[in-house]
């Protein structure tokens, strides 16, 4: 029998797996990569460290995945995240779980995930090739090639794995989705997740980039009076808003953007009670019974935020100490459990660590990732449809529909 020849267009985390599970399966693959470096997307994932997975079931990963979580269930069946756990370790890279059922390499490097991931697939015998494919050719409802500019190489089947429209400098420039729509697919309309967000509020240049760590935040939705999302850990203040590992997180929630609607609001204490905080405050008043109110301000918050904090507060910076009545005690106490900041919109899509929309699933066989349409087209990772909270899920998602699109 000829051995079958496979294209993978796209050498990031769906593309390198689904190129090792074509191999393992006894195919001839090739996986083409427009960058001079493979997986330069997975190079800046969980801020360099990679989250590569979640350890948990995989009822817990559906749960996670908002967006046609179901659609990876035979997926997540054949290649779990205790699977990928295995896999990697099994290719000589130790791992651990952290906060969250995390996991990330012991080394902490990124870099060493994707040198596993070349390690592997050189090792199955892919091969390769830095370049970028400009066309998918269809011939009879299946799959015939590719084309790199007029250079037509035949191919039995193509794995479109080349991600989705975020982080553009890392090659994911939209070009799945211009193969998919070539070949007859619906294409689910675009918009950024795990995005940073802008608001309302006009945040101060001096709180540019300025990290609030340990703090709570919440989401509200105005429009129902409902908390959409709570989560604790580290954001940032920028000059057009906020980002950071929460705000990214509470993004992903937000399924109908409009300005106004949504409203942040941050802890900034959240290991205080009420109660606790205000005795503290009553202590820091009265020892600084000479002094004004921005100096106050100085014992309970990062200086870059104070001009920020007093803008809210309405307080007027000069006040002395010992002229703060119950009533500023108040809105001071408020400000620091509740700091309040309005979302007016999204970041735009390349900012984004991953694009929502997609391939529509409904087009798609889940149980192999092949085109219901076209003969020997498969789809893996960021181009379909399937939208993950973060957490580790969204490479696990990756990860799952290479393999399969890989060894069908």
């Amino acid at each position: 029998m000829t051995q079958r020849k496979t294209a993978i267009i796209g050498g990031g985390a769906a593309g390198m797996m689904a190129g090792i599970f074509g191999a393992y399966a006894g195919d001839d693959v090739t996986i083409f990569e427009k960058n001079a470096k493979i997986g330069r997307k997975i190079y800046i994932t969980g801020k360099g460290r990679c989250n590569v997975t979640n350890n948990c079931d995989i009822k817990t990963v559906i749960a996670n995945t908002p967006v046609n979580g179901r659609f990876l269930y035979s997926a997540l069946n054949r290649f779990s995240p205790s699977d990928t756990m295995t896999f990697f370790e099994s290719n000589g890279l130790p791992l651990k779980t952290e906060r969250g059922n995390r996991v990330f390499p012991v080394s902490d490097r990124a870099g060493d995930v994707v040198d596993t991931l070349l390690k592997v697939s050189r090792r199955a015998g892919c091969q390769i090739v830095s370049q970028t494919v400009t066309d998918i050719v269809i011939s009879d409802g299946r799959i015939t090639g590719i084309r790199m500019n007029e250079a037509f190489l035949p191919f039995d089947k193509v794995v479109v794995a080349c991600g989705g429209k975020s982080y553009p400098l890392t090659g994911s420039t939209g070009d799945g989705y211009t193969f998919a729509r070539k070949a007859g697919h619906t294409i689910i309309s675009l918009k950024p997740s795990l995005v940073p967000m802008e608001t309302v509020e006009n945040i101060p240049l001096e709180c540019d980039k300025l990290l609030l760590k340990n703090i709570s935040l919440t989401v509200i939705d105005t429009l129902t009076n409902k908390k959409i999302y709570t989560d604790f850990g580290e954001m940032q203040l920028m000059h057009y808003g906020v980002s950071g590992a929460v705000v990214l997180s509470a993004s992903s929630h937000i399924r109908q953007m409009q300005s106004g609607r949504y409203r942040l609001e941050i802890d900034l204490k959240p290991a205080l009670s009420e109660e606790k905080l205000d005795a503290r405050l009553l202590r820091e008043i009265a020892d600084r019974k000479t002094n004004d109110y921005a100096y106050l301000l100085h014992a309970l918050l990062p200086k870059q935020m104070i001009g920020l904090f007093m803008q809210m507060s309405g307080i007027p910076s000069h006040k002395n100490c010992s002229e703060i009545s119950r009533t500023d005690r108040k809105v001071i106490l408020s400000l620091l459990k509740n700091f309040p900041l309005t979302i007016q919109s999204f970041r735009p899509l390349e900012e984004a660590i991953i694009t929502s929309g997609g391939v529509d699933v409904k087009e798609i066989n889940p149980k192999t990732m092949e085109s219901k349409f076209i003969q020997g087209l498969y789809f893996a990772g960021e181009v379909i449809d399937v939208d993950c909270y973060t957490g580790g899920f969204n490479l696990q998602t990756a990860f799952c529909t290479g393999v399969l699109a890989g060894e069908n």
